[in-house]
């Protein structure tokens, strides 16, 4: 912080019986280098200098405002501290900067407030929310808060440790989290859970079932409930819908000494038109492109962030920074990355913009992502930021000194759809679709690769995974069952949404808690424990985590045997020399005899099979485990005579008998 005498105003302060001014501007936080990083895109802490800061001590006591407003020919600080007055406290333009600031005494944590701005154009004027505050009021509402974000944490060990657990060849088992809908207290009214309240029950729910980490649908604040936060206004503020700043890093906190990572969703696609948001900030198109064929979006009605400006790199770049460094979170999921990537994203001919080479790549947003990745693992090794990218670009989560985006990790939309288009077709017509499951093995190691079954699946008709499922009850469940046992074989990290753990019959809504009810039911219960055991051997055995970004660490055995729709495959670890092989029978036809080749001889193991009767099966199965024989079959020199169980999933591993360990 730096205190200024400069203006009139000083001087008149400091006449002995004079009235002290309502704003005063000798103080700021803005260094010169500060404003040159700004204006130059690459500040990415910009939380310590825009927006409101309370001060105290060296004779200060009051809060230092700053807002970027180059267009504006004025700006007020407006709020309950002065009756919503619009024009009792000035800020002063700080030079060419653009920002104007000023600092108000006797104001603390916990005023409402918004800035006033009259444009230099057409007589605009707005009430707008702080675009940097750390709290905002409980929408409908729209003010800022002033808030300090000062916490005592107690997660040094999960942040000392946590590179190890958030790397490529560790588990990563996501639980994807709306918080406003997981759990919901009925007795008051159908009220969500607040941040503190959600804290242990989720920890716990998350450790009991063995996941890794949960990730958060955006929790930054957003007008429109519905929107499920993808229409961001606060990007600097967790919603107060759950409670304040502090309540939700206590949320954080409590999952880190729990030993659970937290992925936040982070959205700088795009965002809402509402008036007191970022659009049209300063009566001109500030954080926005002018042109609507750049700068809006058809699928969701709105704004796109022109990423070729550098103050909105600053302000995009201090958001994601926000995030890692005071809520300490350890990943960002960036939503929507094709629609960033190109220029004719759900356009049509004439309704876009070609860039300088007439091409539709949108180069400012490729070169915004390269720097938001180099500088995120910089500053951040031990976290992982992961693109939602629906399309074929290349080497999206590969470095970009290569020429990649330089993302740690990237959503397999491909493998997603091909697999449950798969799953939903009746069994007796899988043969003619087996290249749906075969298909993946073409590209599976180009990215780096998280397996979604997410939120996006159960929504806006398209009903639960369980609902997805062909057959009769029996089937669905053991067909939902496969699924899981399917995704959890695949190479690459997982990630479920919240209710498909445990077979949720109806399609997800934000606006009531998860059918918890349902686990008094046997057959949901069972898939719960079937995604338990799946966590634990997921966990356990390196074979299915430490080579899952590269070929080496999978095999196939058979992926041939379209008629009988059955595919076996070997996964291989690095720090242990046995794999495990995997056997799915995804038909209702039980395969007795079936035999799969196998490396060498001896006992395997059967590790899990999903048609146990302690998750809804029939019980058919392999008795605990089988004897290789030395007769070849798939190229390898012994094999194995199963019994493949009814639409289900075998994990087996060589090792000694039950009998003798």
């Amino acid at each position: 912080m730096t205190q200024t005498r400069s203006g009139s105003d000083s001087g008149r302060s400091a006449q002995a019986g004079a009235k002290k001014p309502l704003v005063v501007y000798d103080v700021t936080l803005l260094t010169d280098d500060d404003i040159h990083l700004f204006n130059e895109g690459t500040h990415y802490r910009l939380y310590d200098k825009l927006g409101s800061h309370p001060l105290c001590g060296n004779g200060l006591d009051g809060t230092y405002f700053a807002v970027w407003a180059p267009n504006a020919k004025a700006v007020f600080v407006t709020g309950d501290f002065n009756g919503w007055d619009k024009s009792s406290h000035p800020l002063r333009l700080r030079g060419q900067s653009g920002i104007w600031e000023g600092f108000i005494p006797n104001l603390g944590g916990g005023v409402l407030y918004k800035y006033h701005i009259v444009s230099r154009y057409n007589g605009y004027r707005v009430d707008k929310a702080d675009p940097y505050a750390f709290h905002a009021e409980t929408p409908p509402q729209t003010a800022s808060i002033i808030w300090d974000l000062g916490y005592q944490w107690e997660d040094r060990e999960w942040m000392d440790g946590r590179r190890k657990r958030n790397g490529l060849d560790a588990p990563l088992a996501v639980y994807e989290v709306h918080l406003g809908s997981w759990m919901r207290v009925l007795e008051e009214g159908n009220r969500s859970l607040c941040y503190r309240e959600i804290a242990s029950r989720l920890a716990g729910y998350v450790r009991e079932m063995g996941f890794t980490h949960v990730e958060l649908l955006p929790i930054m604040e957003h007008p429109f409930f519905g929107s499920w936060g993808y229409q961001t206004t606060g990007y600097f503020a967790p919603t107060s819908r759950y409670g304040n700043p502090q309540d939700f890093m206590k949320l954080v906190d409590y999952l880190h000494q729990k030993g659970i990572g937290v992925i936040l969703d982070w959205v700088p696609s795009h965002f809402p038109t509402d008036e007191h948001g970022l659009a049209y900030f300063d009566g001109t198109h500030l954080y926005e492109h002018a042109d609507p064929r750049k700068g809006f979006h058809p699928d969701w009605n709105s704004y796109i962030f022109n990423y070729g400006r550098n103050e909105v790199r600053s302000f995009l770049m201090s958001s994601a920074f926000l995030w890692l460094d005071r809520y300490h979170v350890d990943g960002l999921r960036v939503d929507a990355v094709a629609s960033m990537l190109y220029l004719d994203y759900s356009r049509k001919p004439g309704e876009w913009i070609p860039n300088e080479y007439g091409g539709r790549e949108n180069l400012e947003a490729i070169g915004f992502l390269r720097r938001f990745n180099e500088d995120i693992y910089r500053n951040h090794p031990d976290v992982q930021t992961i693109a939602e990218e629906s399309t074929a670009w290349p080497m999206v989560s590969k470095p970009t000194y290569v020429g990649g985006l330089g993302f740690g990790m990237k959503w397999d939309m491909g493998w997603m759809h091909d697999t449950l288009e798969y799953m939903s077709t009746d069994p007796l017509y899988r043969k003619f679709r087996h290249n749906l499951l075969t298909f993946r093995s073409v590209y599976a190691f180009s990215e780096n690769f998280v397996l979604p079954l997410s939120h996006d699946e159960v929504v806006h008709g398209k009903g639960s995974l369980l609902g997805k499922m062909p057959g009769d009850d029996w089937q669905k469940f053991a067909n939902l069952r496969l699924l899981f046992g399917y995704m959890y074989a695949q190479p690459g990290k997982k990630l479920l949404f919240m209710g498909d753990e445990f077979g949720q019959g109806r399609e997800w809504n934000h606006d009531s808690s998860l059918d918890w009810h349902l686990l008094q039911y046997p057959s949901h219960e069972g898939v719960q424990k079937w995604v338990k055991d799946l966590n634990r051997l997921y966990r356990e055995e390196a074979a299915l985590h430490e080579l899952e970004m590269e070929p080496s660490g999978f095999e196939w055995i058979s992926a041939d045997d379209t008629d009988q729709s059955v595919i076996s495959f070997l996964r291989w670890g690095k720090s242990d020399g046995e794999p495990i092989l995997v056997v799915a029978n995804f038909t209702p036809v039980p395969r007795y005899d079936y035999r799969v080749g196998t490396p060498h001889s001896g006992y395997w193991r059967e590790l899990l099979n999903s048609n146990a009767e302690e998750f809804g099966g029939t019980g058919v199965g392999n008795l605990g485990g089988v004897e290789a024989s030395s007769v070849p079959s798939h190229g390898k020199p012994c094999s194995l005579s199963l019994t493949l169980p009814p639409l289900a999933v075998l994990f087996l591993k060589s090792g000694p008998p039950p009998s003798q360990e």
